[in-house]
């Protein structure tokens, strides 16, 4: 699954950088490098989307049906 999301970065006034993402509550991330900051945060993204549909498909009936939707 590929989606894009905002990654707002800024410098931790300890050192680094910090980042979070405001679509997706929760999420995230710091380094020491912006670069590091930003792949804290897309994983802690990863993560939080895995646990939400794992949490969401959990006790579904079988018949339920489940379809892929894209968004532009």
């Amino acid at each position: 699954m590929k989606a894009e999301f905002t990654a707002i970065i800024e410098p931790a006034p300890e050192g680094g950088y910090w980042a979070i993402c405001p679509e997706v509550p929760g999420a995230n991330g710091q380094g020491e490098t912006v670069e590091e900051a930003k792949d804290n945060l897309r994983e802690a993204i990863e993560l939080i989307l895995k646990d939400r549909r794992e949490d969401i498909l959990r006790g579904l009936p079988e018949d339920v049906i489940q379809e892929t939707v894209s968004i532009a």
